[in-house]
């Protein structure tokens, strides 16, 4: 079993405005390690599904709480659709951002080079919790397609380099919900991980609290069984 730690340096929910989903240029913000909105995800990979997806489970532990929340268990697949059809059918809004990144394939335009472009058609069926326009406990299928555009390597390092990606999901079954999503992320090629995101969401139809920000940083990644 492979374990991902993630350290969130930020998960904001803003007004009006929408922050920056840098790294465009390779500068990466320094990460948070306490205060209000911070905190550790632990993602295990749980080995192949029957159809080929990779089954994955994310916790959440937020700073200055004395448990985790319950842990949501999960489908990846190759193109970065993601089926949390298992009860409580739930996905953080940490866990919408980095669960569709683990599939096998969603860096796989990189393979054309590091300014390569490339997108994926991707299906979310989860309960997104309240934050990013969902019904806690209720599965709906949000579809869309994400691009991708390579911005060659980090300043620091040949093995990173630099993804960004705009792309909108759309709740299906007649709620005319919406969320226009874009990320900046750093991708290891070596590690085959992402080491740093910062993603936005905005939601449709907007409302007086309509953006959210996540950034993860990868503070540890093991492939050895426990």
């Amino acid at each position: 079993m492979k374990t991902i730690g993630l350290l969130v340096a930020a998960l904001v929910v803003l007004s009006g405005q929408t922050p920056s989903s840098a790294p465009a240029s390779g500068a990466m913000p320094a990460v948070a390690s306490q205060g209000t909105g911070t905190g550790t995800t632990t993602i295990q990979i749980l080995g192949p599904a029957k159809d080929g997806g990779l089954m994955v489970s994310g916790s959440d532990f937020w700073w200055n709480t004395v448990r985790a929340r319950a842990t949501n268990t999960c489908e990846v697949y190759a193109s970065g659709s993601v089926s949390c059809s298992q009860a409580p059918y739930a996905i953080s809004p940490i866990q919408l951002t980095i669960f569709p990144m683990l599939g096998a394939s969603y860096f796989s335009g990189l393979s054309g080079g590091s300014h390569a472009t490339w997108k994926h058609n991707t299906k979310v069926y989860a309960a997104i919790i309240p934050g990013t326009a969902g019904l806690a406990s209720t599965p709906t299928t949000w579809t869309g397609v994400m691009n991708m555009q390579g911005k060659g390597p980090d300043n620091k390092s040949g093995t990173v380099v630099l993804v960004q990606v705009t792309g909108k999901l759309e709740q299906q079954g007649g709620h005319y919900l919406g969320l226009d999503i874009k990320s900046g992320i750093a991708y290891d090629m070596t590690a085959k991980v992402p080491v740093f995101v910062s993603e936005t969401r905005r939601h449709l139809p907007q409302t007086n609290v309509n953006v959210q920000m996540v950034q993860l940083h990868l503070i540890k990644g093991s492939a050895n069984s426990p």
